[in-house]
């Protein structure tokens, strides 16, 4: 499997410094840089395209994504949570919102979840568009159904299991574990393990 990604930033450095990130990856082939959006035509077949900055041009980007087949998934790497509103306007296949500073195995396990078709999202940053957290009460529901594969990943982790065995008994790779704990803590609220499991008791959601 070779997933092909395209950079976009608005300096020589940071694209630079994006490709020596994913290219650590065995699997992904960055295929070009580029300043910005109007470069897009020159490259065909992409699967992720990873973009630094706040603003994402929706003319451009609608006009670009519209008759690709499959779209592509977006990575926007920025700090502000509304600037990734916009991501759900556009026609992708999926996205993701990192902090500008992600480091190596965040950039690449995002890369390999959006290639899944899955969110890669920063907790802190997707909570955001999700709406406060209210405070919990027996009534209180999620903001979003678990899946069912996520309803198994949260059981392995209330019984301790770190993400390498979670991948081993599921049958998936590490860095799609780590994107479905992502997704669980927004969904339940949450921003680690403990906090996760003890809320997930309370709602019934796993059996120790």
């Amino acid at each position: 499997m070779t997933i092909r990604v395209l950079i976009l930033a608005p300096t020589p450095a940071l694209r630079s410094g994006l490709r020596a990130l994913l290219g650590a990856e065995e699997a992904i082939e960055v295929v070009g840089e580029a300043a910005g959006a109007e470069m897009l035509d020159e490259f065909s077949g992409l699967e992720v395209i990873v973009l630094a900055g706040d603003e994402l041009p929706a003319d451009e980007w609608v006009a670009a994504f519209g008759e690709a087949e499959p779209p592509p998934a977006l990575l926007l790497l920025s700090e502000e949570a509304e600037a990734a509103r916009e991501l759900t306007s556009l026609p992708l296949r999926a996205w993701g919102l990192l902090p500008p500073d992600a480091d190596e195995d965040e950039l690449i396990a995002a890369v390999f979840a959006l290639h899944e078709g899955l969110l890669a999202a920063s907790p802190a940053l997707l909570q955001p568009l999700l709406g406060a957290a209210p405070a919990y009460s027996a009534e209180e529901e999620l903001f979003e159904e678990l899946s069912p594969r996520e309803g198994e990943v949260l059981q392995l982790l209330s019984q301790g299991f770190p993400n390498k065995q979670i991948a081993m008994e599921l049958g998936i790779s590490e860095h799609t574990v780590k994107f479905h704990i992502s997704a669980i803590y927004a969904k339940l609220g949450v921003t680690n393990r403990t906090e996760a499991v003890r809320r997930a008791l309370r709602l019934g959601l796993v059996a120790l």
